[in-house]
Formats: C-alpha cells, structure tokens, sequence
C-alpha cells in the first residue's frame, strides 16, 4: 500500500499537473470507487476547475473551485496518470477526468481497492475518515505531549500501535519497521511499557524517515509509481524490510522475519532486544 511518502510524492506530481485545469467529461467505469451516488459525483465535477492538491496522511485531497473536494484514497494499488494518449486508457482505468488542456487525469487500480469522495472543502476535518486520523509526521501536531498519551494508553505491542492510523498516522508496515529498527525498539515490545525516551526516538525516526523518503520519490516495491510513471529509489536505501536472512547493517546479525498481528515484519533480534 502506498504510505506517507508514496501519497505525497503523487500529490506533487499531480499539483504540477491538473492545477489550473477544467473537467470538461468525467468517466467512472467502476461505480463502486465513488463513495456516494456516482451519478451525482459526475455530475457535481464536470465543469469544476482543479485549484490545488493536498494529503491528509495517506489520502489525496484534489480541491476544485466550486468549494467542494475529491477525497481519494490509494488503497493497495491505486495510481493516477495525466496523459493525451488514449492508449493510456486500459481495462485497470476505473476514472477518467477529461481535462480542457487535452489530457486525462486516469485512475488506474488493478484490485479496485481504491475509493473516491466528495466533501466541503471547508469541513474536511470533519468527513469520518480524516477525523479519525492521528498526528503524522513533519507536522506541527507531531510532539511528545500529543503522542506519548497516545501510544501508551495501548497495551498491544508497538508494531500493532504505529500501524494504527488514529494513533499515528501516515505509516504503513514498511516504514514502521524501518522506524522500529533505527529506534533499536523490538516490535513486539509493549506500547505501554515505552518511556518518554522511547516514543521520542520513534517520533524522531519518523521525521527523519519520511524525509528522507519523500525526497527519493517513495518506495516501489511491487507497483508504485508516480503521477509521471516513475518508480521512487527508496526502496534502495531500506535497512530491513524485505531483508530476512542478511547481516543488519548495524550489528551484522541476521535479519528475521516474523509475523505481527498478521503482518511481516522485519527486525534484528540483536539490535532490537
């Protein structure tokens, strides 16, 4: 699924891309990606205008100049695409917005997991899914004093906790490991047994991480990839997710892999005791 880092580098793309351009026709060849009555969706876009582009942890808030946004969520393989080509346009193309420059805005998901929203844009906070969202990374509500409570008020272990995304938000397992890791916190330590110490480590991990990450363009492990068709180069800098079996690179013990409330995980049982 594409995290923090993936969504945001797709919300740049497309700020540099639909920014400024009018729906002329809208195409929704799979009725259940809208959220609502997909009839009503068509018609309220179709003559809107694209004004700005923004991310609440892993949702694309695309604002159009009739006060109203499209909320849409990536899922697991979602991807949007501009292009003139109508060869752009295949059996995975779910929507297709039809722009006034000549291009397409195609959202294209193989498994369909995607969705698509409209809400006010001025009471986003309020539409269930962004109010339920906890304090993500690189911003202002992202302090010890708001998280600290959060995380230690769980007696789950902490890998469970970081992908919960009303207590942090914008962090999926691939990041959470690679956090935990440079954090030297075991992911099936007790969210309620770390310090201050602990959950500031964490805190900090995650900032520098997601920076970094954003910077490389986000991580293609299976599909991802940009609004331009790019892969991001994250995947190259990765400590240990997807490396069982390899020396850490801090203490040279093998990497495992474990299951964590369903999910693999990848930590160094040395480093994270």
């Amino acid at each position: 699924m594409p995290e923090m880092p993936e969504v945001e580098t797709v919300r740049r793309g497309l700020q540099q891309q639909i920014v400024g351009k009018k729906i002329e026709k809208v195409d929704i060849r799979y009725p259940n990606l809208i959220t609502g009555d997909t009839a009503d969706f068509v018609d309220t876009v179709t003559g809107a205008t694209f004004i700005s582009v923004n991310r609440r942890a892993k949702f694309l808030e695309l604002n159009l100049d009739t006060g109203l946004t499209i909320i849409s969520h990536l899922r697991m393989e979602g991807k949007y695409k501009v292009s003139k080509d109508q060869s752009a346009i295949d059996k995975h193309s779910h929507a297709i917005f039809y722009l006034d420059s000549g291009e397409m805005l195609i959202y294209n998901d193989v498994r369909k997991f995607g969705r698509m929203q409209l809400w006010k844009t001025s009471d986003l906070s309020d539409n269930p899914s962004i109010k339920k969202l906890g304090p993500e990374p690189l911003s202002d509500d992202f302090k010890l004093s708001i998280l600290y409570p959060r995380v230690i008020k769980h007696r789950k272990d902490i890998k469970t906790v970081l992908l919960d995304q009303s207590v942090i938000s914008g962090l999926g397992n691939i990041y959470v490991d690679e956090v935990l890791w440079k954090s030297k916190i075991n992911p099936l330590a007790k969210a309620n047994e770390l310090s201050e110490s602990d959950v500031q480590k964490i805190m900090d991990t995650s900032n520098e991480e997601m920076e970094v990450a954003i910077k490389s363009g986000g991580s293609t492990i299976r599909s991802y990839v940009d609004s331009t068709g790019h892969k991001g180069n994250m995947q190259d800098l990765l400590q240990v997710y997807g490396k069982e079996g390899t020396p850490c690179p801090r203490c040279g013990t093998d990497i495992e892999k474990i299951k964590v409330n369903g999910r693999g995980t990848h930590f160094c049982p040395n480093c994270q005791k």
